[in-house]
């Protein structure tokens, strides 16, 4: 029996993943591939493109197979935008499926709309580790794809934004599940650490700050607030590290459903997270919109700083502490591990695991830079994103 050409092409293409023939293929000085680019323009679904450090100027495109493993090796890439940008859009526009970059570096990314990202989502399913994205318009910035689950995790963004407050750190829109967790998020450019449009977002042991006023680089930044969930959906704030330092443009650090609270999920879930606001005139840590139908959880919880805690009047908070100065190991060098303090060391109680399943008692501690390890816990759980040591 003869078979189209189409078929056996199609055919082909199957059995190459099915039967683990996908191909690495290698960028680089002397490599195969010169750029990373030219790699992305003869890969075929299920490859992986190795890129040897360096630095890789004006590399823009679409990356349009799906299922590839791109990652930096021998070090870490730098790929600059150098004034180029693809489809007026970003540097990389990630049009393929089920895409995973590992240990990049991106930076310079600008467009007419003053939109330019790092890394524009189009296709689903895009993974981010272990990567510095940094001084773009957008770190990263995605549409509307509610089949889409980002989940993006040991990355640091830096100085993305504009300055016009409508471009961020990074910019998540109305996808599925947003996966945050050991990032450390800081001096975004008037705009915010994290904005997510996400329909279910997990934002677990991460830190957000940035450069106190007498600190190298406090001018480049002057973040609003720290984490933005504009548009309400089921919201996971756990073990994070959330500093909002005195240059801001917002007194808020985390904003929920301001915007609407269009999402049908209006469920905030705000857990043992250390708060320091060192900006001493104003602070609300955790402002909820009018139109959120549904009270947020706020449990054990420090709040280090002058402030309120919430504008929820209905809001259920259980455990927390608030101090002005309630006692840190090295606050100046960000080490915010509690002194011993009766009113936080096993002062938290146990939440309770809410209908969806996802647990609120916290597995893990952030450690810098972007990292993280397990939390233990001896007795009753202690208040805020550490353990103290015993």
């Amino acid at each position: 029996m003869r078979y189209p050409t189409f078929y056996l092409t199609s055919l082909l293409f199957s059995l190459h993943s099915a039967h683990g023939l996908a191909a690495t293929l290698h960028v680089g000085s002397g490599q195969t591939y010169s750029t990373p680019c030219k790699a992305f323009a003869v890969a075929r679904a299920g490859d992986t493109i190795d890129i040897q450090a360096g630095t890789y100027n004006g590399d823009v495109c679409a990356v349009r197979p799906d299922n590839l493993i791109i990652r930096g090796v021998g070090g870490r890439p730098k790929i600059v935008a150098a004034g180029k940008s693809a489809l007026d859009k970003a540097t990389w526009v990630i049009q393929g499926d089920n895409i995973t970059v590992d240990n990049v570096d991106m930076s310079g990314s600008r467009v007419p709309d003053k939109n330019g990202a790092a890394f524009r989502l189009e296709g689903s399913n895009f993974t981010l580790r272990n990567s510095f994205i940094h001084d773009n318009e957008n770190g990263i910035l995605s549409g509307v794809n509610t089949s889409s689950t980002v989940t993006l995790e040991h990355n640091e963004f830096s100085n993305n934004g504009y300055g016009d407050g409508y471009s961020h750190n990074l910019y998540i829109g109305k996808i599925k599940k947003l996966v945050f967790r050991f990032n450390y998020s800081h001096d975004a450019n008037v705009g915010h650490g994290l904005k997510s449009r996400a329909l279910l977002n997990v934002i677990a042991y991460n830190r957000f700050s940035s450069a106190r006023s007498d600190e190298p680089g406090a001018d480049r930044g002057r973040p609003s607030y720290e984490i933005d969930i504009p548009s309400a959906g089921s919201t996971y704030i756990i073990g994070n590290v959330i500093m909002q330092p005195s240059r801001n443009n917002n007194p808020a650090l985390i904003a929920y459903g301001e915007e609407g609270a269009r999402n049908a999920g209006h469920d905030l879930y705000v857990v043992n997270n250390t708060f320091l606001n060192e900006d001493t005139a104003r602070a609300t840590y955790i402002m909820i919109g009018s139109k959120v139908s549904r009270p947020a959880l706020i449990q054990n919880n420090l709040f280090a700083g002058p402030g309120a805690v919430t504008n929820q009047d209905e809001a259920i908070r259980e455990t927390n502490f608030q101090s002005l100065s309630p006692g840190f190991v090295d606050q100046q060098a960000y080490d915010l591990v509690p002194l011993p303090n009766p009113m936080i060391i096993d002062a938290g109680s146990a939440p309770a695991t809410p209908s969806s399943g996802i647990s609120l008692t916290p597995e893990a501690m952030y450690t810098h830079p972007a990292s993280g390890g397990a939390r233990p816990v001896d007795s009753a759980i202690d208040i805020g994103a550490y353990e103290a040591p015993r």
